[in-house]
């Protein structure tokens, strides 16, 4: 059964009444909205509030959701009107290009993160988003334009160096030096996260 299979049986299951599905596609997809709203909006906080906000408008057309696209397409698309819209009432202009679908964010560190949620949990993964966020907001722009190419919108090294005029290898060496950025600042937060299992 494909991921679309998946959500379709899950969708299915939120229009027969039971909240709990909807549970599980707001946690599988929560960080993949916050990655692709933080696009539009710089504030950390804001971006989760616009997810949350975003969540919250996909439960309520829920039911006329007919499965003509992917959920996950759906979805996007409640998110980025979302993001607009707030851009537009806080008097901000939102930018005329919409960014791609494929918006996954595999952070560094992400694979040991997909555990049982407890509070303690639940705190170390937004530090852990949060400090990707803030850590690739701060890198030099060739090295942040690379890594969201790659990480957010998902280009491949050829895309990228045709995006970026330059070089493959000069993309390679732009992404390795994001990701050891990434790494560095990461380090300490998933070592307390250690911490706290022992």
């Amino acid at each position: 059964m494909g991921e679309n299979e998946v959500d379709q049986a899950l969708v299915e299951r939120v229009q027969a009444g039971d909240r709990r599905a909807f549970d599980l596609l707001v946690r599988k997809y929560q960080h993949r909205l916050v990655a692709l709203i933080s696009r539009y909006v710089r504030d950390w906080s804001e971006c989760e509030d616009i997810a949350q906000e975003s969540f919250v408008r996909a439960w309520k057309a829920l039911p006329a959701f007919r499965g003509e696209s992917a959920f996950y397409t759906w979805l996007y698309k409640i998110a980025v009107n979302t993001a607009k819209n707030h851009l537009v009432a806080m008097g901000r202009r939102p930018p005329t290009d919409d960014i791609a679908v494929d918006d996954a964010v595999h952070g560094p560190g992400a694979s040991r993160l997909h555990e049982s949620a407890t509070p303690e949990r639940e705190l170390m993964r937004q530090q852990v988003e949060q400090t990707v966020f803030s850590t690739v907001q701060a890198l030099p722009e060739e090295l942040r334009v690379a890594i969201t190419l790659r990480e957010v919108d998902g280009l491949s090294y050829d895309e990228i160096a045709e995006k970026m005029g330059c070089p493959i290898g000069t993309v390679r060496s732009r992404i390795f030096r994001a990701r050891e950025a990434i790494d560095e600042k990461l380090r300490p937060v998933l070592d307390t996260r250690e911490d706290y299992r022992s």
